[in-house]
């Protein structure tokens, strides 16, 4: 007997059970998998060109040039101070204090707190708020488009996958319990920044300790210890295999970025009718979402990378979109999210630079005494 369509032979009718008892007893293995029980749709081929992730890659490529450029010119910098104004001068890269999110988040509540903007590390929360606006209108794109932390984990992954042929993914109890790390390094952090008032921050800014955390972070690297050294190979080697280690599992910048891109308009959104349910833009997701189980993206996870609707065969199936009225969405040309990001990140800096509001202006003299002594410098401990 013929079963109907969507019908296996577990659904027969009972006189054919009776007479086929010895077929039902077997039909575990004769159950009809879907794609021959209900014909799968015709795909209908994307006629556009894709060049979201060249573009992407430009960018990513083009910050990471940017930092190696900053970390050297701040390197000389610090050497300079080091040897007591003795050694080659170079001026300070402002840029560097993109590094210092903490920073950036309190400098974000002071001037909340007060309409002023600092005037110790500017710089570095012009790049706060820049990310910020990035994220909120183009989800956490900072994280895939121009972070460079984010670049060197999703190559070394990648990396992985090209040398062993896969990556490996946790368990999901595992998956959702490391997860929470960074949410918990975050809430640590928004805790004491939130109980600090206006004052206390402007004392902690104007501090020793604060003015030259950014020669402490530098220090952090070139005097690695043992058990610190042997952290950070740990992590990069296990980046190799896991993939986004870092920024799935630890970054609390991520993570506050993430959250801020829940009230993003923008979304990855899936036209059901168009969609063949290949399952491509699952595999192609860093995040490793169900994309193509939703008809919209909204989690904290998305990066809006794009790498979904690059591998997404159907014409007009995946894309990401804005508002366009009432249950009414338009598509976001990849050129369009590529150039909102670098209007934001570069109208910002640009407008900081034009207003001189970007340099931190303090006299060299302060910077010789400081800097050489920057490790002995205490964490101050203000008043809420």
């Amino acid at each position: 007997m013929t079963p109907q369509p969507g019908q296996t032979f577990l659904d027969e009718p009972q006189d054919a059970k009776q007479s086929s008892r010895s077929v039902s007893v077997a039909s575990p293995l004769l159950i009809f998998p879907d794609h021959l029980t209900s014909p799968r749709k015709k795909l209908v081929r994307r006629d556009d060109h894709e060049y979201s992730q060249p573009l992407r890659l430009g960018m990513q490529l083009f910050l990471v040039l940017l930092n190696v450029w900053i970390g050297a010119q701040f390197y000389l910098w610090v050497r300079w101070a080091e040897s007591g104004g003795q050694a080659l001068e170079v001026s300070r890269p402002a840029g560097v204090e993109g590094w210092l999110p903490i920073e950036g988040l309190m400098q974000l509540k002071y001037f909340a707190l007060t309409g002023e903007a600092p005037h110790v590390h500017p710089a570095g929360f012009v790049l706060f708020v820049a990310f910020l606006i990035v994220s909120v209108v183009f989800r956490k794109s900072f994280c895939s488009w121009l972070c460079p932390i984010g670049t060197l984990s999703e190559y070394l992954w990648k990396l992985g996958r090209f040398t062993f042929g896969r990556n490996f993914r946790l368990p999901r109890w595992a998956d959702l319990a490391l997860r929470s790390l960074k949410y918990i390094l975050l809430s640590f952090f928004a805790y004491a920044v939130l109980n600090m008032s206006a004052g206390a921050i402007a004392e902690f800014l104007g501090s020793p300790y604060a003015l030259v955390v950014d020669v402490r972070m530098l220090n952090f690297f070139r005097y690695l210890d043992g058990i610190t050294g042997i952290v950070v190979l740990s992590l990069l080697v296990a980046s190799i295999f896991v993939q986004n280690l870092w920024c799935r599992y630890l970054c609390p910048y991520g993570a506050f970025l993430g959250l801020a891109s829940l009230l993003s308009p923008s979304r990855i959104t899936r036209n059901a009718d168009s969609c063949i349910d290949c399952g491509k833009c699952d595999k192609a997701c860093p995040s490793m979402l169900p994309v193509h189980q939703l008809m919209q993206v909204r989690s904290a996870e998305c990066t809006g990378c794009l790498e979904c609707v690059a591998v997404c065969p159907a014409k007009n199936a995946l894309a990401i979109s804005l508002p366009a009225g009432l249950r009414r969405r338009r598509t976001v040309p990849a050129w369009s999210m590529a150039a909102g990001i670098a209007l934001i990140f570069l109208g910002l800096v640009g407008y900081a630079k034009f207003t001189r509001h970007w340099n931190t202006d303090l006299p060299k003299q302060v910077y010789l005494q400081l800097v050489p002594q920057a490790d002995e410098q205490q964490h101050p401990m203000p008043n809420p």
